[in-house]
């Protein structure tokens, strides 16, 4: 019997502060959905708000899933109303997919108090919502919610629920622990009890994440033999988010040895990780495991040197099984190992006495408050320097910078900069809201002529860093930056005690690195497309 991969992104995800889909995000994320090859796609709440009702109306035409199946969720009828004339069960009707999700109360609790309703019709609405929607040739799966706070305390009556459900025709009985608040130990005697009072039962777990355990309750839930488990990708979802599918999945695959992909799938996980997170405009933790680009980074030099005799030595699972590689970041921690792979990653040719000078001097700059792993950009042109190499893009004569309060513009940077290109001097001028972005036009204005493809690099993100506040104005700042292309992204750093050398240093690093490896990989410039 296949584990059931069922993804509640475009909805539980949704509801994550912070995140806000349009109907073309959804519909995106759900073809990344489907390409990465889970089983479910619930859409959304047909009838909740005008943008689901789009959605499904263009889902019919402009999804064409090749492995996942669409799913309308919604919530039984109406306390006391008829389920002919309940405008949430002809929403979901309209909404045209083959299966529909619908979620009831199984805590006698929220039955009493949030429905305002008896026991009875709990029962009732649960069992005609179900009976009414098979009847219209639909397949139902039923979301028990706060099933595990409803067990703990009348265990009886969830259970009636979740039989009245099973009765009227639901395949899927999924359990849901709505507050995110019960313990895997717990999760498993609960379910135990369940397939014990309803062995027939095809179940389902639905955990969000609330005490942290919601990939762990997922996972001990299938130990189990429940059929099904659902979550999001990346975990997004309200609150502390849901069971989150970018750990669960390869723990199953991986660790379990359950197929719950097609076979070649997981290796899209990375890619459709980061991409969804792109979607979603919230950056993906680096951290985050198997998909996080810090997953299977390698800093302390025990590590990294082991790893270049044996790549298995320091990694759970190889990370190209998930999309993912290995990296070595270098910093005061690291090994000649780490510079020599760094060195063979760029095409450098690096002895084993060159990786030493090269980490002696990694060491004292970091001493000095340079910080190398988030600094690849500057790393490789450290490196290149080591063995001989000067940049002969451009040579600095001066710069100056300074900022002007205009009526009409409110203040203003102007920054004049003096380079010799090519054996020719060169004097711009730029404006910017800042110095820095006024050195940075300036500074592109006197290369465009000679380097077109400056207009390919973009700085993405400046940051500054005090090192040692007791010195006030006088401290010594980092600066890190970080520039992309269309095709990568690296960061470059400068220290100084002014402000203005830290950031001109890091920008020009920023740019060099940039016009250095489009003219490697032979990229053309904006002239030559």
């Amino acid at each position: 019997m296949k584990t059931e991969i069922y993804d509640t992104t475009l909805r539980d995800g949704s509801q994550q502060e912070g995140i806000s889909l349009t109907v073309g995000d959804k519909l995106r994320i759900a073809s990344l959905l489907d390409e990465l090859g889970v089983d479910y796609v619930e859409g959304g709440w047909p009838g909740a708000n005008p943008k689901d009702d789009e959605f499904f109306r263009r889902a019919q035409t402009e999804l064409d899933f090749g492995t996942a199946t669409l799913v309308a969720f919604g919530s039984t009828r109406r306390p006391r109303g008829s389920v002919t004339d309940d405008p949430q069960l002809k929403a979901l009707l309209a909404a045209d997919t083959e299966i529909i999700c619908i979620v009831g109360k199984s805590w006698d609790y929220h039955v009493l108090e949030a429905l305002r309703t008896d026991l009875d019709e709990g029962l009732r609405m649960v069992s005609e919502s179900i009976d009414y929607l098979r009847n219209q040739d639909r397949r139902v799966f039923f979301d028990a919610e706060h099933f595990f706070d409803g067990f703990r305390t009348n265990p009886e009556y969830a259970l009636r629920v979740l039989r009245a459900a099973t009765e009227a025709g639901a395949e899927r009985l999924v359990l849901c622990d709505t507050n995110g608040g019960t313990l895997p130990a717990p999760i498993l005697k609960t379910i135990g009890e369940v397939q014990n009072a309803l062995p027939d039962s095809q179940l389902g777990v639905h955990f969000h994440d609330d005490v942290g355990c919601a990939v762990a309750s997922s996972l001990v839930a299938v130990d189990a033999g429940v059929r099904q488990v659902q979550g999001c990708i990346n975990g997004y979802g309200e609150r502390t988010g849901n069971a989150d599918l970018s750990t669960l999945i390869p723990d199953l695959v991986l660790k379990m040895d359950l197929p719950v992909l097609p076979e070649g799938r997981l290796e899209l996980l990375g890619p459709v990780a980061h991409h969804v997170a792109d979607v979603v405009n919230i950056a993906l933790d680096p951290h985050h495991p198997y998909v996080g680009t810090s997953a299977f980074t390698h800093k302390a030099g025990l590590h990294t040197s082991a790893l270049a005799r044996r790549p298995d030595a320091y990694e759970h699972e190889n990370p190209s099984q998930v999309g993912n590689h290995t990296r070595m970041v270098v910093s005061e921690l690291a090994g000649r190992a780490s510079v020599l792979a760094e060195a063979e990653n760029l095409g450098l040719e690096v002895d084993a006495d060159t990786a030493g000078r090269i980490l002696e001097q990694v060491k004292d700059l970091e001493h000095q408050g340079y910080h190398f792993e988030a600094a690849d950009g500057s790393f490789e042109l450290l490196m290149r320097r080591a063995i001989g190499w000067e940049q002969d893009f451009f040579e600095l004569e001066s710069f100056r910078v300074f900022t002007d309060r205009r009526a009409d513009e409110g203040i203003v940077a102007e920054a004049t900069v003096k380079v010799v290109v090519n054996g020719e001097r060169v004097v711009t001028t730029g404006e910017g809201v800042g110095p820095v972005h006024a050195l940075d036009q300036a500074l592109r204005a006197a290369l465009r002529g000679a380097y077109p493809e400056i207009d390919r690099l973009r700085l993405t993100d400046y940051r500054v860093r005090v090192l040692d506040s007791s010195h006030g104005t006088g401290a010594t700042v980092r600066v890190l930056l970080e520039t992309s292309d269309e095709d990568e992204t690296w960061g470059t750093i400068g220290v100084h005690e002014n402000v203005i050398e830290a950031s001109w240093d890091a920008l020009t690093e920023g740019l060099i690195v940039g016009m250095l490896r489009r003219q490697r990989s032979g990229r053309p410039s904006p002239e030559g497309t």
